[in-house]
């Protein structure tokens, strides 16, 4: 990620190099002790919401919907959610991604089989290339390659001209045979954009990531009537309603979820399954620790025949922990479901309070 010149990696642009990411982790217990976990990660750029606030809003407002309830009543925990408190799909998302794991450790089962069970057990991956020269580039995306991955997503957004030479050299170096996505992180004006999806469109691109600031609704559509290339939407996509109605008004060609975004496992499926009846592919993708790769990998595994596209879940290459005492496996480029109740891990304890920025927040009945 150093590498580029903003030492982010990518064409963001925010100030501060991306040397650590921040994430809230919830724990539901039940009077057994029974435990379910949720992960969110949270960047300010993106989310424009940090840990403490969204743990705010979880303690003093969201909370009172779930303690009491059981773990299995995700439907009528979130609409009571919705009906008092607007917004927050965040950490709405965040409540709804631990019941699942609650429940599915109650009844000693996988969190897939609360999802109608797994179609597969290991789920091709597409690897994170960040922003960097052309031969910077082609080297990473040729490990990635001799790894087994058969897709990836590689950070545009230098100039169309720029953008075009790193697809060329990434095509020359590795073939036809690998899936293309690109991401530019906001960085272009629908004109610009138009340009520079012209030049690589002949490249056979899969998808590109929010080309557009995330704001510029009709600028989306307009540009996905001039492009073949399908559009998704990352840094413009936090409820339901920013990805249907953009689906809608053709502003997009695929649909990209992080799991807690929408308001959790619940509302993700519901996309996958309203793209799906639509004709439209579902990118999920994420820069999670263990127990976010669990939540992705579990919906992924439930739903993989519907997805069209190699899910990213690109935290097990950037971070060094993963806060669990256990990681999932990546063979040949798929990550392998562990089998197990819940997400099949565990987190490390020991671990997470070495991380802790602000001591734990606790709500009971």
């Amino acid at each position: 990620m150093a590498e580029s010149d903003n030492g982010l990696g990518m064409a963001i642009a925010a100030e501060e190099p991306w040397l650590e990411a921040d994430f809230l982790f919830c724990r539901l217990l039940d009077e057994d002790g029974h435990e379910g976990w949720g992960e969110s990660y949270l960047w300010l750029p993106e989310t424009g919401v940090s840990q403490r606030e969204m743990a705010m809003a979880i303690r003093d407002h969201l909370s009172r919907y779930v303690l009491g309830a059981r773990p299995t009543d995700v439907q009528a925990i979130g609409a009571r959610m919705d009906r008092n408190v607007a917004r927050n799909e965040m950490a709405k998302g965040l409540l709804d991604i631990a019941c699942y794991e609650l429940a599915a450790r109650q009844i000693g089962r996988p969190v897939h089989d609360l999802l109608g069970g797994a179609v597969v057990d290991r789920i091709p991956l597409c690897g994170l290339v960040p922003l960097g020269s052309p031969d910077f580039v082609a080297d990473i995306c040729a490990g990635y390659q001799g790894s087994g991955y058969r897709s990836l997503r590689i950070k545009l957004g230098i100039s169309p001209s720029a953008d075009r030479d790193i697809i060329a050299a990434v095509r020359e170096r590795c073939g036809d045979s690998i899936r293309i996505r690109v991401d530019y992180n906001q960085v272009y004006t629908a004109p610009v954009a138009a340009r520079a999806l012209a030049l690589i469109e002949h490249f056979a691109i899969d998808a590109a990531e929010q080309p557009l600031l995330s704001g510029d609704v009709l600028g989306m559509v307009e540009l996905q009537k001039r492009t073949p290339v399908p559009l998704f939407l990352h840094e413009g996509f936090f409820t339901m309603a920013d990805a249907v109605s953009m689906l809608e008004m053709g502003g997009i060609g695929a649909v990209g979820i992080n799991a807690e975004r929408p308001g959790g496992i619940t509302n993700a499926l519901r996309l996958i399954d309203y793209a799906a009846a639509r004709g439209v592919g579902t990118i999920l993708h994420n820069q999670p620790l263990g127990i976010g790769t669990a939540t992705q990998a579990h919906i992924a595994a439930a739903r993989y025949d519907r997805l069209g596209h190699d899910p990213e879940l690109a935290g097990d290459v950037m971070f060094e922990e993963h806060l669990t005492t256990g990681r999932y496996r990546v063979e040949d480029g798929s990550i392998v479901l562990p089998g197990g109740a819940g997400w099949g891990i565990t987190v490390d304890r020991d671990a997470l309070d070495d991380h802790l920025v602000a001591s734990p927040t606790s709500c009971s009945v």
